[in-house]
This record gives C-alpha cells, structure tokens and sequence, in this order.
C-alpha cells in the first residue's frame, strides 16, 4: 500500500450488514408492528449517521435497536441471531471508526468510496477459473500472478516493469503512446 493513501472502510460492506439487519428486522416486525418500525426506522437512521460521518450517532441507533428487540416479552423466532448482528455490526463500526469518513462528502467530490465493483469482478473470474470442472484451470500461484499482471496493467505500469526485466527493451516510447490514444477510441 502507498504510505500516503487513505484508508476507508469500504461502503459496500457496511451497506451488506445493514441489509442482513433489514431482513431480521422486517421479519420482527410481522410478530411486532410497532417495535418493528421504530427498528427499521433507528436502523436507517444508523445508516444515514454512517454515511454522513457520524459515528457516535450511529452507535446510538444501534444500541437502541438493541434494546428494543432484547426483551423477555419479545417472542420472535429469530431474536439471538438479530441480536447477535447488531451486536456485531456495532462492534465493526466501533474498531472501524476510525476509518469511516463523511461518504457523502466523498461521493459529492468523486472520491471512492467502495471497491465493490473491482472485488466483484475478481471473485467472478478467479472463481470460474478455479472450480475443477473447468478445461483449463488455475493454480493459486497462477492466479496470484495474472491479478498481479492484470493490476500492472491498469495502472500502466506493465512497460516499466518488462523495460526493467528486458534492458535495451523501450516500450515506454512511441508503441506504448500508439496503443494509449487506440485504448482512448
């Protein structure tokens, strides 16, 4: 990693637990109407906090979801594993908080806020090449380096590296400017 870059947690996991927590939710709410809802609508608003920067608020919301659905009088067939989820979210955004920005501002800017699209894209290829059915399948050495290729591919660091290996090989030159103003088109 570059020592001056930023670290965030990325916005798609934390929107991945909220949505586990959602399901729970409107599943408690068919038992309980109107603990159900103050549950959703605190669990939006933990989401609205997060996305904004505000942590403390979020936790908040968190923990009074918490305290709603931890009752005695609660009789909802799923209420250990809800709890047991908010539980851990809270604990995620409370070891992460340090690494949660105002996404809002992030996203106004055009600033990154999630590698989702990325991570998708490699688990889908890495994993149709290493299932065993396939004709031609991967190692995990071979798989390693075709990420490591494909990523000095796109950030066009490729020729440096074969000019590096290769001495008296020129591929930064006017081949390399050719095939930048072909990728343009």
């Amino acid at each position: 990693m570059h020592p001056e870059s930023e670290h965030v947690l990325d916005w798609f996991h934390v929107t991945m637990r909220f949505t586990v927590l959602n399901q729970f939710a409107k599943g408690f709410s068919n038992s309980h109407p109107e603990d159900g809802k103050e549950i959703l609508q605190k669990l939006e608003s933990a989401k609205w906090y997060l996305w904004h920067g505000n942590v403390g608020n979020a936790l908040d919301s968190l923990e009074d979801c918490y305290l709603i659905c931890d009752g005695e009088e609660i009789h909802y067939k799923n209420q250990k594993k809800f709890l047991s989820y908010l539980e851990e979210l809270s604990t995620y955004v409370e070891n992460n908080r340090h690494l949660i920005p105002n996404y809002g501002e992030k996203w106004r800017y055009g600033e990154a806020i999630s590698s989702s699209f990325v991570e998708s894209t490699v688990n889908e290829v890495v994993t149709k090449r290493m299932v065993k059915k396939q004709q031609m399948q991967w190692t995990h050495t071979g798989a390693h380096y075709l990420l490591q290729a494909r990523t000095a591919t796109l950030n066009d660091d490729l020729p440096k590296y074969f000019e590096r290996w290769y001495p008296g090989v020129n591929i930064g030159g006017k081949a390399q400017k050719e095939l930048k103003r072909k990728r343009v088109v």
